[in-house]
């Protein structure tokens, strides 16, 4: 699965190997993109719009056979049974809802057909249809997947380097070398959960709104929004600022098509017919794009050292059985073919990755053992900030402060081990109200060590 060789079953490791989160040694990759084109049959470059729409035309049908099934769930006599059926609704449209949002993806990649107005068309309906601005959203994906993997160029799920994270979540204050401990950085699950919740309702509105997740640039909202189509936008050239313009009119329309429907049939239908399945295509879109590009496998790199085939395959194909194959036209399963390709129709990606797995050998990362909401859960736990393996190597691995796979640099000055025993020790003894024994702690330890453990005032109440 993974693109490097276990370290606990290879030969002792040279100084300045890099290593994956997952304890893995990784090698940079040497294929070119030439030879990633010259694996594919020249037919999987081929869209055709017959076929195309043909899936356009049956994603909307299965819309209106839901909508034509749930009209009826009003009759259900009991109470729990009619709660029982919406949710079944909402999982299910949320379901074709994404399908149709990944359609209008493969519009904004050409990926649709070879007639670039057509592509437009088809792209800004679907997607205003979901509240997406279409040609926004397809300008800075397009600056995505040209900077795939770059940490100073990437516009998509930019990981926090150490520094960055320790100020994020710690405050703007805190010293990268104060919270060094697992202690410190652990989050407890609840914790977890919470951040979960809130990204996956509101991560792509988020995102679309602020720019979540996005390169930092020095304007704010609403300079840095999806929405705003100003000459001192962040996001957008002057010459693309019509297009901003049109977009925002697509989602305007809908917006008021979603009014006119609540006056007519009642805003709460509306709700839940809308707008519960909307929520979840923001959760599929964000978990989706989350787990495409987040794995302790998985490289990230500097402008210096980063390019496009290093940059494309920085990502990572997993399995969501018949949901992906059918519903979210299979975006899950073959996306690093589409970061190397990205004009290929999903149609044909099956059989292009099959090929370009021969040029890329152990490189071409998946995991499709692990069920797809476990690897969600398991990433968000472990995957808090990246760090050059190596220093100066330009080469940025995933790496967390609790303890969860290999661990990052030691930047207390050797002292994390004494420190540790001491916090652990503190620990006990306040549960306990053993003060002398406290006392008896501190002096097994050395004067450094405390005084470092005094700098963590997160961990360690005196």
């Amino acid at each position: 699965m993974a693109s490097a060789t276990r370290s606990s079953d290879a030969a002792p490791l040279k100084e300045g190997k890099h290593i994956t989160q997952n304890g893995d040694v990784f090698e940079l990759p040497t294929y070119t993109m030439k030879m990633i084109h010259d694996a594919i049959p020249a037919h999987c470059f081929q869209p055709s719009i017959l076929r195309s729409m043909a899936y356009v035309v049956r994603d909307y049908f299965y819309v209106a056979a839901l909508c034509y099934a749930a009209s009826y769930i009003e009759y259900i006599p009991n109470a729990y049974a009619r709660g029982a059926a919406w949710a079944a609704y909402s999982v299910l449209q949320g379901f074709v809802f994404t399908g149709i949002w990944i359609l209008a993806h493969e519009c904004g990649h050409g990926a649709f057909s070879k007639n670039k107005r057509l592509n437009n068309i088809m792209g800004l309906i679907m997607h205003s249809f979901l509240l997406v601005p279409f040609h926004s959203w397809r300008i800075s994906h397009s600056a995505h997947h040209k900077a795939t993997g770059n940490i100073d160029k990437d516009t998509a799920f930019v990981p926090h380097v150490r520094e960055s994270w320790v100020k994020s979540y710690r405050g703007q204050e805190a010293e990268v070398e104060s919270v060094e401990l697992s202690h410190l950085a652990e989050d407890a699950p609840i914790v977890t959960l919470w951040v979960c919740i809130k990204h996956q309702l509101f991560g792509w509105p988020g995102y679309l709104f602020a720019n979540l997740t996005g390169q930092k640039y020095d304007k704010g909202v609403p300079q840095i929004s999806h929405f705003y189509f100003g000459q001192d936008s962040a996001l957008f050239k002057k010459e693309q600022l019509p297009l901003i313009m049109l977009s925002d009119a697509g989602v305007a329309a809908m917006i008021a098509l979603l009014v006119v429907g609540g006056q007519m049939v009642g805003s709460w239908n509306m709700v839940l017919y809308y707008m519960i399945p909307y929520l979840w295509v923001n959760h599929w879109i964000v978990a989706i794009t989350f787990l495409q590009h987040t794995d302790g496998s998985l490289p990230h790199y500097d402008n210096n050292t980063w390019n496009f085939a290093r940059g494309a395959t920085a990502t990572i194909d997993r399995d969501l059985g018949f949901i992906d194959t059918h519903l979210f036209h299979d975006i899950i399963g073959t996306h690093v073919c589409h970061h190397l390709v990205s004009t290929i129709p999903f149609y044909h990606a099956g059989e292009a990755s099959d090929a370009i797995r021969k040029v890329m050998g152990t490189h071409y990362r998946a995991d499709r053992a692990t069920p797809f909401m476990w690897a969600f859960w398991k990433n968000q736990r472990a995957c808090k900030f990246v760090e050059e393996s190596v220093e100066g190597s330009g080469v940025y691995f995933y790496r967390n402060l609790h303890g969860v796979g290999e661990p990052p640099r030691d930047l207390t000055g050797g002292k994390a081990g004494e420190v540790a025993e001491l916090i652990k020790e503190k620990k006990e003894t306040t549960a306990t109200g053993g003060v002398a024994a406290a006392s008896q702690a501190k002096r097994r330890l050395s004067h450094s060590a405390q005084m470092t453990a005094k700098a963590l005032p997160i961990l360690v109440a005196e």
